[in-house]
């Protein structure tokens, strides 16, 4: 049985939204976009890279897909060959024919997705916040690729909101810390927060 992972470039405040450019994704007025590239370095690419490779298939939401449709076609690089070459799930009700070769449309995650983690070793999902809450919500994310930058914005989507169902991870590594200050950080699903306790007692 394979796993769902999901890949996501975080702010101290939990804020996921346009790390990659200026542009990219401005709902509700964000305009920090493109805050991730101050922060990158060799080490820290290195191990996004060895994420990417590990992946053999994407798993992405609508909003995500365009973005990475419009784009990594276009692209001949090692990121771009792997996204390329890997099958693709893109959850979305609306999305007929998608142009992006290799792609399949998912209507039901719940539903699905259970199936494609015995075709899969390593599902990973890369950005994508909307598809994350509801993944969450149900439980099927088996792990957290999480990359955290010393930036706070105060405002902006962020990876837990308010609503999400409880859960609770286990460090499944140990921290990889940057010279630039960012952190990289794997979590495992482990079942529901412990809660309830006093400390001291």
């Amino acid at each position: 049985m394979g796993i769902i992972a999901a890949d996501l470039f975080v702010t101290l405040d939990g804020v996921y939204q346009a790390p990659g450019g200026p542009g990219e994704d401005e709902d509700g007025g964000f305009p920090y976009g493109g805050w991730q590239a101050p922060y990158l370095d060799d080490e820290n690419g290195a191990d996004i890279m060895a994420g990417i490779d590990r992946l053999d298939a994407l798993l992405l939401g609508r909003k995500t897909y365009d973005i990475f449709a419009s784009y990594w076609p276009k692209q001949s690089d090692p990121i771009g060959d792997k996204f390329n070459a890997v099958p693709k799930f893109v959850v979305s009700r609306t999305l007929g024919e998608p142009t992006w070769a290799g792609t399949t449309v998912i209507g039901d995650p719940v539903r699905e997705l259970p199936g494609l983690k015995e075709r899969f070793d390593e599902i990973h999902t890369i950005g994508s916040g909307d598809l994350l809450q509801t993944l969450l919500d149900d439980d099927l994310v088996d792990r957290l690729n999480l990359y955290l930058y010393p930036v706070a914005f105060g405002t902006g989507k962020r990876m837990f909101r308010d609503g999400v169902h409880p859960a609770a991870f286990r460090l499944a590594q140990p921290a990889r810390t940057y010279a630039s200050g960012a952190v990289g950080l794997v979590y495992d699903r482990a079942g529901e927060p412990v809660t309830g306790i006093t400390i001291g007692e």
